[in-house]
Order: structure tokens, then C-alpha cells, then sequence
């Protein structure tokens, strides 16, 4: 979906609430794959339990830290890589889903700056 350009008029509320909620989504896919490839991971790479790799890997994913104790090798590079990936994830994330939010605040701005411009 285009955003509208600094010319042209803000979208109406409804439609900004369509574009937040595709931004949502979209986050949200992202969420679940991170914390889906992290699950797997963790599952064999560490020999965790289904529910302990889903505990360990939101738990990366939000930058709380690992809550078990790698003990092989492969688990612990896993493990490590995923840590550097969370913290990229959770960032983009973040900055994905916020970014509607960002352009109509910026955006509204811009506007009434060209029409106090204007009416000089």
C-alpha cells in the first residue's frame, strides 16, 4: 500500500486504521517466524522441550536473556546467533510496526507547516 505523499492531503482515520492494522500483521508474521525458527532451533540444537524452546526463544526474542544453559557446542553457536538476529528482529519489528504511526505524525506536521506558509 503507498503511503500518500507530502502534498497531498492526510489519509482518513479509517484508512490509517487499515494501514496500522496491515502493519500489525505484517509485525506479527514477523513474530511468529522469528519465534518459530527459534522454537525449532533450540529443539535440536539444544535438546530443550517443545514448550522450554518456545519459553527460550521469546525470551531471547525480547532481549530478557536465555533462562537454560547451553551444553553443547552447537547449541551454544545456535544460541548465539539467534541472540544477534533477536536483537536485529526486535528492532525491525518495532520500527515495522510503528511506522504508519510515525509517517501520519510527520506527515500532519508537514501539512500544517504548508499551510501556515500559505496563509502568510
Amino acid at each position: 500500500m503507498k503511503l500518500e505523499h507530502h502534498k497531498q492531503k492526510v489519509a482518513s482515520f479509517p484508512k490509517f486504521l487499515l494501514r496500522l492494522g496491515r502493519y500489525a500483521i505484517f509485525a506479527g508474521a514477523l513474530i511468529f517466524f522469528s519465534v518459530f525458527m527459534g522454537t525449532i532451533g533450540y529443539y535440536f540444537f539444544a535438546r530443550l522441550s517443545w514448550l522450554d524452546s518456545f519459553h527460550m526463544s521469546c525470551m531471547i526474542l525480547t532481549g530478557m536473556g536465555p533462562v537454560a544453559e547451553m551444553k553443547s557446542g552447537g547449541a551454544k553457536i545456535f544460541s548465539s546467533f539467534f541472540a544477534l538476529f533477536s536483537g536485529v528482529a526486535f528492532l525491525s519489528i518495532t520500527a515495522v510496526f510503528f511506522a504508519p504511526i510515525v509517517h501520519r505524525l510527520l506527515h500532519i506536521l508537514q501539512v500544517e507547516k504548508d499551510n501556515d506558509e500559505i496563509d502568510k
